[in-house]
Formats: structure tokens, sequence, C-alpha cells
């Protein structure tokens, strides 16, 4: 599944190509996604006026219009292409949104794990989400984390990848960040000291910006909006490399499962 950096990834690529055009006309392939897209849905992109910019919300894509908005979660293979108006639909090809300069922005979606809606009112469809806050902004800070796992003795990883505490992380990038900041991700959330709750939001932050910056992590199916694959991959220092040699203490990783994720670590080098 497509993680923050990804997202982001996707968003900033978007917005080279489609900002302040206007959606001329809207074709549903195919309805069925993660939720049914509403027959409301073509008529209320079409009236919506100019596309301004996309946004990036937790993991949602948020488009947003003169009029309204258009929240898009990519799942786990949801990808935007941009065609010319000779390109012929491929197999899992959901929405088409035709532009004002006859280009066609395409939704394609072979697993159908994403979802598509149209809202009016951005800021009560979010606040309905309890969501933490974002990952790479100001409120997520050492003090607030320490305030938020007091009481939570689940392992600090599972609860770095709970959207409550804070958005959209992800398995990759928790992983990454607790190696570098030492701790175990099997370590009880409430333990942790509050020079290692500074290290982990630190890292959490310095991985990500990192991912973004590498254009995000193909581990399966991600691509960018113009079609290409991300590359940070190369960079995993924990994540995928059970059985190999850390890089710091030449020991093998460790993968274990917490609440059904593969979890990669040093048991050596993080405590």
């Amino acid at each position: 599944m497509p993680e923050l950096p990804e997202v982001e990834t996707v968003k900033r690529g978007l917005n080279e190509i489609i900002k302040r055009k206007k959606i001329k006309d809207v074709k549903i392939h195919k309805r069925q996604l993660r939720y049914l897209i509403p027959k409301s849905f073509k008529n209320n992109m079409i009236n919506a006026g100019a596309l301004l910019e996309v946004e990036r919300r937790a993991k949602y894509l948020v488009f947003v219009f003169k009029h309204g908005y258009m929240i898009n979660h990519l799942g786990m293979t949801g990808n935007w292409k941009l065609k010319k108006n000779d390109y012929k639909l491929e197999k899992h090809d959901h929405v088409e949104l035709i532009m004002s300069d006859q280009q066609r922005l395409i939704y394609n979606d072979p697993r159908r794990f994403g979802s598509m809606i149209y809202e009016e009112d951005i800021d009560s469809f979010f606040k309905s989400k309890n969501h933490g806050p974002e990952p790479l902004g100001h409120s997520y800070n050492a003090s607030y984390l320490l305030k938020k796992i007091a009481n939570k003795s689940a392992p600090i990883k599972s609860v770095l990848m709970d959207q409550a505490v804070v958005l959209g992380v992800g398995n990759i990038y928790v992983s990454e960040a607790l190696f570098r900041a030492k701790v175990s991700p099997l370590r009880p959330a409430n333990a942790l000291k509050p020079e290692e709750a500074k290290l982990v939001v630190k890292y959490c932050k310095t991985v990500l910006k990192e991912a973004i910056k590498a254009g995000g992590s193909t581990i399966k199916d991600f691509k960018k909006a113009g079609g290409e694959s991300g590359y940070f991959q190369t960079r995993l220092k924990v994540y995928g490399r059970e059985g190999q040699l850390c890089i710091s203490c030449d020991l093998p990783i460790a993968n274990v499962k917490l609440a059904g994720r593969s979890s990669f670590w040093c048991p050596h080098c993080q405590k």
C-alpha cells in the first residue's frame, strides 16, 4: 500500500501536470472500488470549476476545486496516469477525467482497494476520521508523543502505526525510524524514555523527508503520477532485509510479526 512519501510524491507529480485545468467530462468505466462510486460523482466533478491544486492529508489525495473537493485513497494498487486523446483504455482503468486541453487523467486500480468521493465540506470529512497529527508537522513532537503513549503498553511499532496517534508513517518507515533511533519495535510504548521519544520523532521525520526526496519506495505496486517507480527502497537499512547482516553490527536482521505486519529490526542494535 502506498505510504505517506508515495502519496506525497504522487501529489507533487499531479500538481505539475493538471493545476488550474477544468474537468470537461468524466467517464466512469467501473464504479466498484472499495466503495461504489456514486452516480452523482460525474455531475459534481463537472460542475466543480477549475482544479486549483492537489493536496495530501494523511494518505489521501485531495483534489481542490473552486467549488468542492475530490478525495482519493490509492488503496494498494491505485495510480494516476496522464494520457492523450488517442489512448486506448486498459483493463483496470476505472475513471477518466477529461481536461479542458483534451488530455485525460485516468485512475487505474487492479485490486480495487482505492476510493474516490466528492465532498463539499472537507474538514467535516477528515474530522470524522479521528486522525492524529501529520508526522511532518510541528504538533508531532516528543512532548505530544510521550503524552499519547503514557497509558499504552502495546509495542511501540504498533502504536506508531495507529492513525489516531500519528498519521500515515506506515510500516516501512516506522521500521526504518526505530532502527535509527535504536529502539526495539517490541518495546512497550509507555516504557520509552523522553530522550528516546525525541529520537523516534526525529527519525520519523527524517526518514519520511528522505523518502519524499527520493520519490518514495517501490516495494510492490507503487508508481509516481507519471508512471515512474520510486527508489528509496535502495536506502532501506532493515525493512525487507531479514537474515542479511546489519549495516552497524554485522549480525542478522530479524523479522517479527506485530499486528499481522512484518517488523524488521536488529536485536543487537535496537534495545
